[in-house]
């Protein structure tokens, strides 16, 4: 399985010239980094203002996240197998009008696992962003700039797997479905969005983005992004 090999060995099957694992695997394999990196600093021993509240909340995130982590360490390999059944669907013997029908329900059904696949990545890491807002917080303070770094790696694995969605679906026939899945794409961005710009307005998160700006000699340059 993808998710239990050596770093070097995962990283060589993605520079591979085999198709797979791709970007859907790529973007699960972000979430479950920035998963990492929210846990890790909700597990610290210290708390922004070391209450048995915040003690008890960052708790129940790490917990969350190490559930959503291992989510998103299976979706690595499941994103890989979805793109082989598609592969194997668009196989199929087409010489008869049987073989041709059941060719075509085939590719329908497998395009439309590939679509879930990374739905379900993309759902995945708005559910860890959620968590990340207890871990931003409630979190060390001096750990800022690991959820920093654990958001705007999600927003990437968030992206990457809306692309994996919106490639598949442009195959895909069933009109209904096409549009559950776009109207799901559209309320996890949104989502995601609402989250990442609480977090991100938040007084400490503004004093770290105006000094990264001053850093690059631009006060008034947005080193972080957007959340529209």
């Amino acid at each position: 399985m993808l998710h239990d090999q050596r770093l070097p060995d995962l990283l060589d099957a993605f520079s591979s010239s085999d198709p797979t694992p791709g970007g859907g695997s790529a973007a699960a394999l972000l979430g479950a980094l920035g998963a990492s990196l929210l846990a890790m600093v909700a597990g610290m021993p210290k708390t922004k203002s070391n209450t048995p509240e915040e003690r008890a909340a960052l708790d129940a995130a790490r917990a969350r996240l190490l559930e959503l982590r291992k989510t998103l360490m299976e979706l690595i390999d499941r994103d890989a197998g979805a793109y082989d059944r598609v592969v194997a669907a668009y196989r199929r013997p087409k010489s008869t009008d049987e073989e041709k029908a059941a060719r075509s329900g085939a590719i329908q059904a497998a395009l439309k696992h590939a679509t879930e696949i990374p739905l379900e990545t993309l759902t995945a890491c708005g559910e860890v962003v959620e968590a990340g807002r207890t871990v931003a917080a409630s979190g060390n303070p001096s750990a800022i700039s690991d959820v920093t770094v654990g958001l705007q790696t999600l927003m990437t694995a968030m992206s990457g797997a809306m692309l994996n969605v919106q490639m598949n679906l442009g195959s895909v026939k069933d009109a209904a479905f096409v549009e559950a899945t776009r109207v799901a794409v559209r309320r996890g961005l949104e989502s995601m969005g609402a989250t990442m710009r609480a977090i991100m307005t938040s007084p400490e998160f503004m004093e770290l983005q105006r000094q990264s700006s001053a850093l690059l000699g631009d006060e008034d340059l947005n080193v972080f992004g957007t959340y529209d």
